[in-house]
């Protein structure tokens, strides 16, 4: 049952559950996630709070899911697509080994840098390769390498929609047989479903066609077996099979 006002709502910033009751996501995060979250973690989640756009962060649920799903797979060398200021890059370098990479790219490096020094306090930031600017030429650079194909056992895309697609294209040669790609935003606020003239705001409208175009390529893909979780905004993992 959906709360009625601001009664029973939870506190995370950028609220991205899809369940329909708030206080259910507040019991989540009070009795699961808030309890376990490393120190460096809710310090960087309270600082993005902050922050103008904090709606572009990931989830703390999301981030407790990525932490433990990178030490399931036991992932070492890592990539990230969109970063803001870190915090799905701090779930991720504290799951992975400490000679783990990860290369961590996104077009704004201030955001990067706002959670960069608790990056460091965490003891963390020596397993990040960070680039400012658009992936893709990076990414084509990466491929024309023969030694980057399935260099890559986790990459997480939290990135421009409109771009998916084109990542997933070169992505797939990256990540290893067995290895794991996310796509983050796969249920988009849950408009994936809304008829096409529902209201929503513009950014949800622009970028939902996208979105649902990622959807049915996935789901068609025969080198990749897919989960859709509805965790955060949804999160889409894609195991490569060949």
């Amino acid at each position: 049952m959906a709360e009625n006002g601001d009664q029973g709502r939870h506190q995370e910033v950028g609220h991205k559950s899809l369940l329909q009751s708030d206080a259910l996501y507040q019991y989540i995060l009070e009795t699961s996630v808030y309890p376990r979250e490393p120190e460096a973690m809710k310090e960087l989640r309270e600082l993005t709070a902050k922050h103008p756009w904090n709606i572009m962060t990931t989830s703390a649920d999301e981030g407790q899911f990525l932490n433990m799903l990178l030490k399931l797979i036991n992932a070492k060398n890592t990539m990230e697509i969109g970063v803001y200021t870190g915090y799905s890059l701090l779930a991720t370098a504290l799951a992975i080994p400490d000679d783990g990479k990860i290369l961590a790219m996104d077009i704004n490096r201030d955001n990067y840098e706002l959670g960069l020094p608790i990056i460091e306090k965490a003891g963390v930031a020596h397993k990040i390769e960070f680039k400012e600017g658009p992936a893709l030429p990076v990414l084509d650079q990466m491929i024309e390498d023969g030694k980057n194909h399935g260099a890559f056992d986790f990459i997480f895309v939290d990135a421009d929609k409109d771009n998916y697609i084109n990542y997933h294209k070169r992505l797939i040669d990256l990540v290893k047989v067995g290895g794991l790609i996310g796509y983050d935003n796969t249920l988009w606020n849950g408009s994936v479903v809304a008829p096409p003239d529902a209201p929503m705001r513009k950014y949800v409208r622009y970028y939902r066609d996208f979105v649902l175009e990622l959807n049915k390529a996935l789901a068609a893909d025969p080198r990749i077996e897919i989960c859709m979780l509805p965790v955060g905004d949804g999160i889409t993992l894609c195991r490569r099979v060949s």
